[in-house]
């Protein structure tokens, strides 16, 4: 007789409707700098929330009072359900936070490693071994698992930071620039596996440096600017704040600056930034108005080299509504 086998899922069955996080008004202040302020929004389960900003912008700090590491001044934070906050133990066990910096022991193994950490959750036994394959299976590092870990690459390591993560069985992953530093094979491999554990009811929080990132995986987008969030919703809903306009970029030398202040006296120009090696200018009918910016570009003393028109894409909301690339 034929036998079916079953794998665990790498989460829990989701609890119902319940949002995988709910935070609203919170809010923290460093000294005389307001690093957030009111920053609110939810998760539902499935579902991938990506935070983007750029540096500076308060993310980190957001992230940290949502994990309950760091304490909120303002501010409420649920997950599953459960109160959140620096000394909720039980609600902690809801949350997994994978960090940009990795936390595993090059010494061991990869299951090694995820005995070690499942032991001090209090798993063990079969219930702890039957996690770790499932785990590894996820983020593809089943045939790897006896290999100390100080042999892997950069990509693996992150890839089992992420197992790490998984291994209570949260409610909430919180993936705070997990592609960082990584090749492409396995930056696409890291990318999957986020896309299998949104397919498996998993809330993921989710902050990157790469567009391109927030595009494929995240089903919502939260912009924060100045410790705020400044917009928020889906692709097509934060593409629509912008219109029907369109980024013209320069890859250009010179006086870069100066141009991209005479840019901004041109007509229908909404905004023009300057970057290394040329500058971004957020135009509405950008066929017909090239001409003009290509003379205006070249008046002020800029040598353009290329030019690219973007249609209107998450990288121009971005830029419309910061006045900055994401990594500014």
């Amino acid at each position: 007789m034929a036998m079916t086998v079953t794998r665990e899922p790498a989460v829990p069955p989701a609890l119902g409707t319940v949002a995988a996080l709910r935070c609203r008004g919170l809010r923290k202040r460093f000294g005389l700098r307001q690093a957030v302020d009111g920053i609110g929004f939810e998760i539902a389960p499935g579902e991938t929330y990506g935070l983007l900003g750029p540096n500076g912008a308060g993310k980190t700090t957001t992230i940290s009072m949502i994990c309950g590491i760091l304490a909120r001044d303002e501010g409420e934070v649920f997950v599953a359900g459960e109160p959140l906050d620096v000394g909720s133990t039980h609600a902690k066990r809801l949350v997994g936070l994978v960090p940009q910096e990795l936390a595993i022991y090059p010494d061991l193994s990869a299951r090694e490693n995820l005995d070690y950490f499942g032991r001090l959750y209090g798993m063990h036994g079969k219930a702890l071994r039957s996690r770790i394959a499932a785990v590894l299976e996820v983020v593809e590092l089943s045939d790897r698992e006896r290999e100390r870990t100080a042999g892997y690459s950069g990509g693996m390591k992150r890839r089992l930071n992420i197992a790490i993560g998984l291994l209570h069985g949260p409610r909430l992953l919180v993936l705070d620039e997990p592609t960082v530093g990584v090749d492409p094979q396995s930056r696409n491999a890291i990318l999957a596996s986020v896309e299998t554990l949104g397919r498996e009811g998993i809330g993921i929080l989710y902050t990157t440096h790469y567009m391109e990132e927030a595009d494929r995986l995240c089903d919502r987008v939260g912009i924060v600017d100045e410790g705020r969030i400044v917009a928020e919703g889906t692709r097509a809903e934060l593409v629509r704040l912008v219109g029907e306009t369109a980024r013209v970029s320069m890859d250009a030398v010179g006086n870069i600056g100066e141009a991209a202040e005479a840019l901004r006296r041109c007509s229908g120009v909404q905004e023009a930034t300057a970057r290394e090696g040329g500058l971004d200018v957020i135009v509405p009918e950008a066929a017909t108005l090239l001409p003009e910016l290509l003379a205006e570009a070249t008046s002020a003393g800029l040598v353009v080299r290329s030019v690219k028109v973007v249609e209107p894409d998450l990288e121009g909301v971005f830029l419309h509504l910061t006045g900055k690339a994401l990594r500014d």
